[in-house]
């Protein structure tokens, strides 16, 4: 896939992985329409890159991508590449009573359904185009859920099948639709879990985007860097060891820091 002279919208941009595609894509010569939901921070991202356009926008709420559409289609009707990047990831406990039924489902309304719907509002717009793509950016954890994150694990998984069907039934058109799987990565998605997870077992956020941008280059349509492979091999040969070893080096995580902090 050519990413010279395109142009590609990139929703969740203004920190880690989202944030390195701008970084990295702006080198390709490649036209950057950044979202997201706090507007503070788009304006931050436009004072570092002041060649990339920004447009507030939240992909959990369906008036906000409707209007997305509508002026993105209208300012840029070039447009002829999707990076689904947005997302949340959150500890959750399943037998916390306290969360109210909107408040479980969070991650299901951004990281699934959100992508879902961005792509539904889009595909007509990309199919016009001679050359097009959706680049769906999944985890890991489609393929080996994270104990401690069971909402965000199922919505992984569940974007990772939508991404095998979307591809399927896109087949006969210009858009080639792609999944990026990363493994665990430093950014500040994951800052939140460092009790659980071992910082140094992290991949650096630039070198996994560069990863990334090769497979794209190559039409390489599902691209799993690092231990992201493993998890996905180890789903297929012994699904219930590579889980069960997850939780034990969650729970020995947790017991050396509170050792460290006696």
């Amino acid at each position: 896939m050519e990413l010279k002279n395109s142009t590609i919208l990139i929703t969740g941009g203004t920190s880690g992985i989202g944030l390195e595609f701008v970084k990295q894509l702006t080198k390709q010569d490649a036209k950057i329409i950044v979202t997201g939901r706090n507007l503070d921070k788009l304006n931050e991202v436009k004072r570092q890159f002041p060649e990339i356009q920004i447009f507030q926008s939240d992909v959990s709420k369906r008036e906000d991508i409707e209007r997305l559409y509508k002026d993105v289609t209208h300012q840029f009707p070039e447009l002829n590449i999707i990076i689904n990047n947005a997302g949340i990831m959150r500890t959750i406990s399943l037998q916390d009573i306290s969360l109210s039924l909107e408040n479980i489902v969070q991650e299901i309304q951004t990281n699934l359904l959100g992508v879902i719907q961005m792509n539904h509002q889009f595909i007509t717009h990309l199919k016009t185009k001679k050359v097009s793509a959706i680049i769906n950016v999944s985890s890991g954890l489609a393929f080996v859920p994270f104990p401690v994150s069971p909402i965000y694990s199922a919505a992984k998984a569940g974007l990772h099948s939508y991404t095998q069907v979307l591809r399927l039934q896109l087949k006969n058109t210009s858009i080639k639709v792609f999944e990026l799987a990363p493994p665990a990565t430093d950014t500040p998605l994951n800052d939140k879990f460092e009790d659980e997870v071992d910082k140094s077992q992290l991949m650096a956020v630039d070198k996994m985007v560069g990863i990334a941008i090769k497979g794209f280059l190559k039409d390489k349509f599902e691209i799993r860097p690092g231990l992201a492979n493993v998890l996905k091999l180890g789903s297929r040969i012994a699904p219930n060891f590579f889980l069960n070893f997850l939780n034990k080096t969650i729970e020995k995580e947790k017991i050396k820091r509170n050792k460290l902090n006696l």
